[in-house]
This record gives C-alpha cells, sequence and structure tokens, in this order.
C-alpha cells in the first residue's frame, strides 16, 4: 500500500494501539500533523512541548501502557528534553518522535537543526535519526518494543522533513530482531531457590519495594508473597501503594523522608529483599551505613543495578513477572504459620516502631496545615483516585499523609524531581483514565513551570482536582537553608503572592481559596463536589519541615523527628 512517510507513521501508531498523542506542531512535521488531521487521529495540544512529554508520561504511568509525544524539530525537541530525561529516571515507557530538518541540510546549521540524536543519548534508552521512508516502519517497530520490553524506558524517533513527504510501499513488521538486545525474562531458578532458603534462616527480614513491582504489574504477587510469609514491607517512593498503605504490615517509605519504623527496620533487620529497586541515594543515605547487620537480596530485571550502589549478596536477574511467582511457589512450600512464628518477637517489634514513633505534625490554630490538607482529601477520595504530584515539600508530606491503596495511584518525578511535572500529567493521566478521580497537590513554585497547561486542561474540559499549597517560598529549597545555612534565606521567597485564583480564571477553570482552617474541611469538600476543573489555593505557612528527615551524611537510625 503506497503513503507518504506521515501517512506510515499513523499506521504504525494504530498497529502499536496507541489511543492518543500529545504534542505541538512546528514546521518540520506539519506534514505529520496534515495526516493526523486526515486520519482523525486522537492528538492532544498542549501548551509547550515539555507538557506533551510529561502528559505522555502522566499517560504510561497511568495506564501501564506506552506514552506517544510528537515535537517539531530544534526548540521543539530541545523543549522535550526534560520530560524524556524524567521518564528515563523513572522507567516510564515513551516513544517521543521529532522532527529534523531535510536530509541535505542536516549538518549545516539549517533554521531550527539541533543534534537531537545527540542530545538525547544521556536520558533515551535508544533513539534513531530516520534519513530513508523505507526504514520508516522498521524503525517505528523496533522504538516500541525498545521502550516497552525490559526495563521500560523513553525512545527518540527523529525523523527528516524529507521522510514525512516521501512515498513508499507500507509494510508493518510482524516481528523484531535486534543484534544485541536481548530483553532478560526468565532468569536463573536456582538463584530463586537460594533465596527462599535465605528468607527461612532469616529472623529479622525485611522487604522493600521498589517502582519495578509497579512498572511489572507484579503488585498482586507481592501482596500474596507478603501475606504468606508476614515479612514487614518497607517502600520507595516510587513503590508506594503496591502494598496498600492502610496494611499492618506496611511501615511506610523509608529513606530521607521515610517512617521510623521503616528506617529503623532497615537498620536493624538480618535481611533485606529489595524487589524492584534501585537502592537510590534518597533511599539508603551513607551506603557504607545502610542495613548494617543485613544480607541484601535483589530482585530485579537489569542486571545493570545490581550491586551498582548496594552490595548485593544474593541476586535473581529477571522480569519480576517470572520471579515473582516463582518465590511464591517456593515459599509457599511452608505453611504462613512457619513463616510468622520464626519472626515473632521481630514483628512485635517493628510494629512497636510503628504505633509509638508515628508521623506526626503540630497542629495549629491559627494555621492551615499542609499535612492536614493531605490527610482530609485522602479520607475523601481514596480506591478511585489517582493522585499526581509535583516536587518539593508536597511531594514529600503527600508521600508521608495519603493513605495510597493500590499500584498506579501516585505519579510523581522520582529520579530527576522534576518541579513542572505535575500539571501536565494530570492531563495525561484523566484523559487516560477518565472515569477515575485525578488529584493534583502542587506547590506555588512547581505550578508555575508548567502553568500554561492548565489551558489545555480547560480545552478538555478534564474534571482534574489541583490543589496548590501555597507557602510563598520554595519549601524544600528554603527548608535546607533553614536547617544547614545558617538561615540565609537566598532567593527561595517569592516577593509577591501570585493571585492563582485569578491565574486559574484567566485559563477557564473555577479558582478557590482557603485561609483558615475551620473552613478547610468545607472548601475540599466544595472542590471535589464540583464538576469539571477546579484549582483550590491553599495558605499555609511558610515555615513547615517536612520530617522525619536525614541530614546529610547521617545513618536512617540519625533522623530528625517532628511533633
Amino acid at each position: 500500500m503506497k503513503m507518504l512517510g506521515a501517512e506510515a507513521v499513523i499506521e504504525c501508531l494504530k498497529a502499536e494501539g496507541v489511543e492518543m498523542v500529545f504534542g505541538y506542531p512546528g514546521g518540520c512535521v506539519l506534514t505529520l500533523y496534515d495526516a493526523l488531521f486526515k486520519a482523525n487521529f486522537p492528538h492532544v495540544l498542549t501548551r509547550h512541548e515539555q507538557g506533551a512529554a510529561h502528559a505522555a508520561d502522566g499517560y504510561a504511568r497511568a495506564t501501564g501502557k506506552t506514552g506517544v509525544c510528537i515535537a517539531t524539530s530544534g526548540p521543539g525537541a530541545t523543549n522535550l528534553i526534560t520530560g524524556i530525561a524524567t521518564a528515563y529516571m523513572d522507567s516510564v515507557p515513551l516513544v517521543a518522535i521529532t522532527g529534523q530538518v531535510g536530509v541535505p541540510v542536516i549538518g549545516k546549521d539549517a533554521f531550527q537543526e539541533a543534534d537531537v540524536c545527540g542530545i538525547t543519548t544521556p536520558v533515551t534508552k535508544h533513539n534513531y535519526l530516520v534519513k530513508k521512508v523505507q526504514d520508516l516502519p522498521r524503525v517505528m517497530k523496533e522504538a516500541f518494543y525498545i521502550a516497552r520490553t525490559g526495563r521500560p524506558g523513553p525512545v527518540v524517533v527523529d525523523i527528516s522533513r524529507d521522510v514525512f513527504n516521501a512515498t513508499l510501499d507500507f509494510v508493518y513488521p510482524e516481528t523484531v530482531n535486534l543484534r544485541g538486545y536481548r530483553p532478560l525474562f526468565d532468569g536463573d531458578a536456582a538463584d530463586v531457590e537460594l533465596v527462599v532458603e535465605a528468607l527461612a534462616a532469616a529472623r529479622k527480614p525485611v522487604i522493600f519495594v521498589g517502582g519495578g513491582v509497579t512498572l511489572s504489574d507484579t503488585a498482586q504477587q507481592l501482596r500474596k508473597f507478603a501475606g504468606l510469609t508476614g515479612f514487614p514491607v518497607i517502600s520507595s517512593l516510587m513503590g508506594l501503594g503496591c502494598i496498600p498503605a492502610d496494611s499492618p504490615q506496611h511501615l511506610g517509605m523509608v529513606g530521607m523522608h521515610g517512617t521510623y519504623a521503616a528506617n529503623m527496620a532497615t537498620m536493624e533487620c538480618d535481611l533485606l529483599l529489595g524487589i524492584g529497586v534501585r537502592f537510590d541515594d534518597r533511599v539508603t543515605s551513607l551506603v557504607k551505613d545502610f542495613a548494617p547487620q543485613a544480607r541484601i537480596v535483589h530482585l530485579d530485571i537489569d542486571p545493570a543495578e545490581v550491586n551498582k550502589n548496594v552490595r548485593a549478596e544474593l541476586r535473581v536477574v529477571g522480569d519480576l513477572r517470572w520471579s515473582l511467582p516463582l518465590l511464591c511457589d517456593k515459599a509457599a512450600r511452608r505453611s504462613p504459620q512457619e513463616w510468622q512464628s520464626d519472626i515473632a518477637e521481630w514483628t512485635q517489634l517493628v510494629q512497636e516502631w510503628k504505633h509509638t514513633k508515628p508521623l506526626t505534625y503540630t497542629q495549629a490554630s491559627k494555621n492551615i496545615m499542609p499535612q492536614a490538607v493531605i490527610e482530609q482529601v485522602s479520607r475523601l477520595t481514596q480506591e478511585n483516585t489517582i493522585v499526581v504530584t509535583d516536587v518539593g515539600q508536597h511531594q514529600m508530606w503527600t508521600a508521608q499523609f495519603y493513605n495510597f491503596p493500590r499500584e498506579r495511584s501516585l505519579l510523581t518525578s522520582g529520579g530527576l524531581g522534576t518541579m513542572g511535572y505535575g500539571l501536565p500529567a494530570a492531563v495525561g493521566a484523566q484523559l487516560s483514565m477518565p472515569d477515575k478521580q485525578v488529584v493534583l497537590f502542587t506547590g506555588d513554585g512547581s505550578i508555575m513551570m508548567n502553568c500554561q497547561e492548565l489551558a489545555t486542561v480547560a480545552d478538555h474540559g478534564l474534571p482534574i482536582k489541583i490543589v496548590v499549597l501555597n507557602n510563598q517560598v520554595l519549601g524544600m529549597i528554603s527548608q535546607w537553608q533553614r536547617m544547614f545555612y545558617g538561615q540565609r534565606y537566598s532567593h527561595s521567597s517569592f516577593k509577591g503572592r501570585t493571585d492563582l485564583v485569578k491565574l486559574a480564571d484567566a485559563m477557564g477553570i473555577r479558582g478557590l481559596r482557603v485561609s483558615e482552617p475551620e473552613e478547610l474541611a468545607f472548601a475540599l469538600e466544595e472542590m471535589l463536589r464540583m464538576p469539571g476543573p477546579v484549582l483550590l489555593e491553599v495558605l499555609v505557612p511558610p515555615v513547615e519541615d517536612v520530617l522525619p528527615m536525614v541530614p546529610p551524611g547521617g545513618r536512617l537510625d540519625q533522623m530528625l523527628l517532628g511533633g
């Protein structure tokens, strides 16, 4: 079937089951956009290319499918970089299609030319520059295959404008054969057997859950294993929800702003079973002092992650969709009573930590406390809700005080820590899951990073509820300056308060504001009751710290506690 290269791109997207794309047109992709128009293919016009990348990311995280974004050459493509890097750090399957100048002028500093492959190499799983239209079907097939298999990640397909306008006989490949790329699915069953033996010998074990459990859709298997063994469970930021937050076994998030119980369990355990984790520095703090009494066991799909940060005594390299069911089967040779009787004293100790040193904050009569906002929204929403955050204090308070009931209920930028991620990611999540309630927690700093996407929300009438915790400072920066820089608040305060209610109104969204504690409950209920998008600005005090906090260079058991 003869068609233009631009039309072939659309056929490739259809073949891959893509439901919608996010993007922003420009000169080098005009033929592609004309093909989108003719095919009536679902496309969401964001107000900035970074917004398109984050929206595709939010779509991917909410659904488990591959997100797709489109931008033109030069500045259009470079505006995607932060979103691509965000997806790369959190292993999110993404295909970014960018336009490139014509083949004859590549490398000659043509108008709106940028070396997209060179720029994106450090933050993609792979990238392509397509200069021949005949290569297009193969490249697109490979791009989606690479993005979603093995450890997922973003792939860039940079396409010369010549290719969009050229004609080909379109045949979409049925298979992919990439020399040197063999995504590992099944590992060695003998390794799992060794792990089960080590678990049976442990008397103070802990399960450490990471984002890999969410990405592999194995949370149900994890819950089965945890229920069988009765082992205490701790989570990274990206692993929250894989075990329901209200489960007695769940001790909370571990790390710099982790709970007392999770951090102490890490320091005192004799075996730490890491599942789909990468032992990030925000979790470990000083690596030499991390889990000092424990045998480390690591289950992960990516062999590059094993022993990268923390030395593992036992490892199982393979897809969690293979290793976790096998682990459950082998562990089931012992009864739950046998597993749980071996760790009875340990279970009692960690539960004592959990109940005697819970997360807490100072209640104030004259100010709305940000933690209270999160707690109340948690009580009012839950099972049918996707929570999205930006980055900063509000992100950590959300991780601490929102009770996530399931996997994929929290979308947040973990590895890169991208301010401005939240609003466009919420767009992608809401469009992909129209029957779910999407709530965005953000700050007065983060919301301004991509506030233009409020117009995208209004355009589509997306019923996203946006909660802005406005303290008139860059909260986490201010906290560090207060704690570690002698209270020298260098450029972390806003001189004038932006009227976010007016901003929302200007973008076509209903805006509300609340400043009195006694009005908070009504304001939150009103926000959630209202149809369509709503922005609620909550005025909170500028001096409030995220606690517990492990100071720089400290061990996990050297937390600064709140209360």
